[in-house]
């Protein structure tokens, strides 16, 4: 069977622009989408055409080889997609390909819902990752002067230990999840003032994993993960300043399902001082001089982060003069 000419397919002139090619593929996404006709055959072949009609008509050199040489100059093109006889489960890999990036964000995107096909190649997830954690640690000056490693106790999520974060009993299979047919998503339909989309969203019944759970493990019932509490060690570098934060990857609440950790995310807080104030690097201390000190001159100790240090106090000198001490 012939195929046909992609100017006709998109309804452009050859002297088009890709502007006015991305248009008319915006208008024929619009009305030959799967999600928009499910069932008809005829749209989704009327959908892959238009794709492959701007592939070909958006990039220069293939439009270049296809004015020149038709269908079969295009077909020796190296990254040419054989759209006819492709998956249908891939067309939306590749037409997010096509739109992502450097067109400033994908037309499925901006016509259908962001995230609307984020299955992997296999259907369905691998698992949920966990949440994150976020903790505050409260350091001293002398500890921020010179860096230190601090011992957090947290509450978290934790993997199971009896089904090894599967959820399941030992010795007890997986059946395909029934709601979603073992793909990890289910359709949701949504009216807008274009008409009624549906969207792929994770489904709710197996979590995304296309299985369900013959026989839930006892310990977890299911989850994959306990309720437990872990001692984490975390090494701070010196000079970091209040509201900095650190990331320990991996360290928050178990994921589900055999999912990826999140993350445990440490706040830094600074302890307030006894004796000294924070300006940056610096640390500012007010020293208190008697008459005859500040008149005639003295040699005084104060106190600095690494001990007591003496100073030199000059003869006249005045109320709220700066003394610099280097690296103390």
């Amino acid at each position: 069977m012939s195929k046909r000419d992609y100017y006709e397919i998109l309804g452009v002139p050859k002297t088009s622009s890709v502007e006015e090619v991305k248009k008319a593929y915006r208008k024929a996404a619009m009305q030959y989408h799967p999600d928009r006709n499910p069932g008809n055959k005829e749209a989704e072949e009327k959908f892959k055409e238009a794709t492959e009609a701007y592939e070909v008509l958006s990039d220069q050199d293939k439009r270049s080889r296809y004015d020149r040489f038709g269908h079969e100059g295009v077909r020796q093109g190296a990254d040419f997609h054989d759209w006819a006889n492709s998956n249908p489960n891939d067309i939306f890999s590749v037409f997010n390909d096509i739109f992502g990036g450097g067109l400033g964000g994908s037309i499925f995107d901006d016509f259908f819902g962001s995230g609307t096909r984020t299955r992997s190649r296999s259907g369905a997830s691998a698992g949920e990752r966990g949440s994150d954690l976020k903790i505050s640690a409260k350091l001293t000056l002398e500890e921020i002067a010179t860096g230190v490693e601090k011992k957090v106790k947290i509450k978290r999520q934790e993997k199971c230990q009896t089904c090894g974060g599967s959820g399941a009993k030992a010795g007890s299979g997986t059946s395909t999840c029934q709601t979603c047919g073992g793909t990890g998503e289910i359709r949701r339909a949504t009216r807008t003032m274009f008409g009624q989309f549906v969207n792929i969203v994770q489904c709710t019944a197996c979590g995304g994993t296309g299985r369900i759970i013959k026989d839930p493990c006892p310990t977890c019932s299911g989850g994959g993960r306990v309720n437990g509490e872990s001692t984490i060690k975390v090494k701070i570098p010196p000079g970091v300043s209040e509201g900095n934060y650190l990331t320990l990857r991996g360290e928050g609440n178990a994921g589900r399902r055999g999912g990826p950790g999140g993350d445990l995310i440490v706040i830094i807080e600074e302890a307030p001082h006894q004796h000294f104030k924070r300006d940056g690097d610096d640390v500012i201390y007010e020293l208190e001089l008697s008459f005859p000190e500040a008149v005639l001159g003295s040699e005084v100790e104060v106190p600095t982060l690494t001990g007591r240090a003496k100073l030199k106090i000059e003869p006249g000198i005045q109320s709220g003069k700066i003394l610099r001490m280097r690296d103390k």
